[in-house]
């Protein structure tokens, strides 16, 4: 079931991708970057949505509120050397594939009555939506 819901990289497609990250290194850390600061991410992090599944490590978005209510200096030198070091790290990458079924369907082996759903760990979106927020300024002012 897992090949109908995730493509399979070709070794092709993976040197296609790593020159493309190479390209990208060389316009990396522009005058315009500043570190996160603590509010903009407590902000980012009060703002996810409560109750959602958790990701392959079992952190929820209120545990992770919570950690970074009393490690506050340390979780934003995280995400603060991730951005330095242009670094996602893996773990925060990895999902669970969770086939759900579709809507009015009943439960059966034919994988075209299910939807793929991925529980992705919560640091990774904290940071996606850090990043975001950064580009979405960037373009916003660049209008």
């Amino acid at each position: 079931m897992m090949e109908e819901f995730v493509a399979i990289d070709e070794e092709e497609n993976k040197r296609y991708h790593k020159e493309i990250r190479s390209q990208i290194l060389k316009s990396l850390h522009t005058e315009d970057d500043r570190l996160f600061i603590r509010e903009e991410i407590e902000e980012v992090m009060r703002n996810m949505d409560s109750g959602k599944a958790p990701g392959k490590n079992g952190i929820t978005s209120e545990i992770l509120l919570t950690i970074y209510t009393i490690f506050l200096l340390f979780l934003t030198e995280v995400y603060n050397q991730c951005l330095i070091k242009t670094y996602f790290p893996k773990e925060w990458k990895e999902s669970i594939i969770v086939p759900i079924i579709k809507l009015g369907k009943k439960i059966s082996e034919d994988v075209s009555k299910y939807h793929p759903i991925s529980l992705i760990n919560v640091g990774g979106k904290v940071l996606e939506k850090l990043l975001i927020n950064r580009i979405m300024a960037y373009t916003y002012v660049r209008k």
